[in-house]
């Protein structure tokens, strides 16, 4: 049949476009293997054609900051720096008045806890910013929090140059609220200001607590160059995610909060339309069901954070991070009443008179808990259980809990003093030149004293220390798949999720009763094999006789 699909040939035009079609082909395969180099991958490890951030490198600035007379200095203090990007960014110290980055202050609706954030909280680090202000504030996005009547209106006393340096150069002194070294050249950083990068937010994050890679556990600053083997999406020669690639922004409101987490996400792949307004969970860019060749590992996300798989361990990079602080041993002098200071061989302090005994540990393995987001915090003022371990800040959630899912967290474990006339946890006084100063006089009762003299409790003059924690969750230091957590880490006696109860985990998990009744069945089955066995062999060896 003429011009059928079988048994003939297809007609001269057919073939010269199929001819043609092939010759087009071949063209652009010959083409791609002259453009990439030999050994050269076609796409970065991970499969996403980026060296940047989210979809690639940030685009070139339409502005060229060095070329602007605002900018031209001289500039005596930080404060007019901002005076100067005010001129352009009008709206912008207004924005940053309304985030919690200012304000250190967060009214969680959900678990109904108010007056939390970092300037309202109780921590078991350094446990108070309260009358340690210029020493804590170090790290705030602002000029001269040195009190308790810092103004939090002023539009100059936003820090813009902390988030958007470029130089390398920009730095706060540790002790004067927030001021930046007077050495700084401040007409070089402010003319060749940017995007934010991993290294402005680094600055303050890295360094929480006082020290590179003391507080988080999955933050330090192995994170400013990192590998593939450390974080597959901040690879420095891979991804290269920045940390407002996935904390998203907002009129200057970073996404992802420490008061409120995002547990879980239902929302799955964000895309204009079909939002959270985050890009701060791993579902945001995985989707909902993250493995498309094991459907076994999907059914694991319902109850599963992707973190507690896919990060096997924290502290992971170059530093070490702090596990346990006993501020009880502090204030302890050498016999010509000078403060001790006790290293390791690698320099991180063990012991020091103002703060007490440090412990220190990297390549940890997290602790796991069902946690739903929601994190109940002890507040000033609030009574404590002085019998047992305090812990400060309480993850939500359990197994029977819907929006509960198992996540990894580093715990920080230490002791702590509070106030035994009103079981309540001392807030110390330890920063100043002033006699009531710890780490100038090593006086805990002046040092309680003073600190707790604005509280609405004051101190009774009665103290000891009590056993404190809190949890950190893990979420960054992402492995690569390779390392994930393998199953029979999980599913076996004594395993990574030995500590949590309550459900049944095949592999862990035995019910009596079941395993009698398996256990019978088996004996009955081998019985009756035994049985049957007997029968046929008599049978036979009666037939042989007869």
């Amino acid at each position: 049949m003429s011009g059928g699909l079988c048994g003939s040939s297809p007609p001269p035009g057919v073939r010269r476009a199929a001819i043609r079609a092939w010759a087009i082909v071949l063209f652009c395969c010959v083409c791609l293997a002259w453009l990439v180099p030999d050994g050269a991958d076609a796409t970065p490890r991970g499969g996403i054609a980026s060296t940047g951030g989210w979809g690639g490198p940030p685009s070139e600035s339409t502005a060229d900051h060095t070329k602007f007379e605002e900018l031209e200095g001289p500039f005596p203090d930080g404060p007019s720096v901002t005076e100067a990007c005010l001129h352009c960014h009008t709206n912008a110290a207004k924005q940053l008045h309304d985030t919690t980055h200012w304000t250190w202050h967060y009214d969680n609706e959900r678990s109904g806890q108010m007056d939390l954030g970092k300037r309202n909280v109780v921590n078991n680090f350094c446990i108070s910013i309260e009358s340690n202000w210029p020493r804590c504030t170090s790290c705030h996005i602002g000029y001269g929090w040195e009190d308790d009547s810092f103004d939090f209106t002023s539009e100059t006393a936003v820090d813009c140059l902390v988030c958007h340096d470029t130089t390398g150069t920009y730095h706060k002194v540790p002790t004067e609220a927030g001021r930046p070294d007077p050495a700084i050249d401040l007409v070089e950083v402010a003319r060749n200001v940017g995007p934010t990068s991993r290294e402005n937010c680094g600055a303050c994050h890295f360094n929480g607590g006082g020290e590179d890679g003391v507080k988080h556990g999955d933050l330090d600053t192995s994170l400013n160059e990192p590998d593939f083997a450390l974080d597959v999406h901040m690879d420095a020669e891979g991804l290269n995610f920045s940390c407002a690639t996935c904390h998203t922004t907002g009129g200057h409101e970073v996404t992802g909060s420490r008061y409120a987490p995002n547990a879980l996400d239902r929302v799955g792949i964000d895309y204009p339309g079909h939002t959270d307004d985050t890009r701060a969970t791993c579902e945001s860019c995985h989707g909902l069901e993250p493995h498309p060749d094991n459907s076994k590992l999907n059914d694991h996300t319902d109850r599963v954070a992707c973190q507690t798989c896919h990060i096997p361990e924290y502290a992971r990079g170059e530093r070490l991070t702090k596990v346990g602080w006993d501020w009880s041993t502090a204030g302890r002098l050498d016999e010509d009443g000078s403060p001790i200071t006790i290293r390791d061989e690698r320099g991180y302090i063990l012991y020091t008179s103002k703060k007490g005994d440090f412990a220190w540990a990297s390549n940890m393995t997290p602790e796991y808990r069902w946690f739903n987001g929601i994190v109940e915090y002890v507040r000033m003022g609030e009574t404590i259980d002085p019998s047992g371990t305090v812990t400060i800040n309480t993850p939500s959630g359990d197994v029977d809990d819907p929006d509960a899912r198992i996540w990894p967290f580093k715990v920080m474990r230490s002791r702590q003093p509070y106030d035994v006339g009103h079981s309540v946890l001392a807030l110390p006084h330890v920063f100043g030149k002033d006699d009531t100063s710890f780490w100038n006089n090593f006086d805990w009762p002046k040092a309680l004293e003073a600190g707790m003299a604005a509280q609405p409790i004051r101190f009774s003059g009665d103290y000891d220390f009590v056993e404190t924690e809190t949890y950190w969750p893990i979420t960054h230091m992402v492995a690569p798949k390779e390392d994930a957590v393998g199953c029979n880490e999980c599913h076996t006696k004594g395993g990574r999720l030995g500590a949590l109860t309550g459900f049944y985990m095949p592999g862990r998990d035995t019910y009596p009763w079941l395993t009698l009744i398996g256990w019978s069945l088996a004996g009955l089955t081998l019985l009756g094999t035994i049985v049957h066995g007997l029968v046929r062999l008599i049978a036979t060896l009666r037939r042989r006789a007869g």
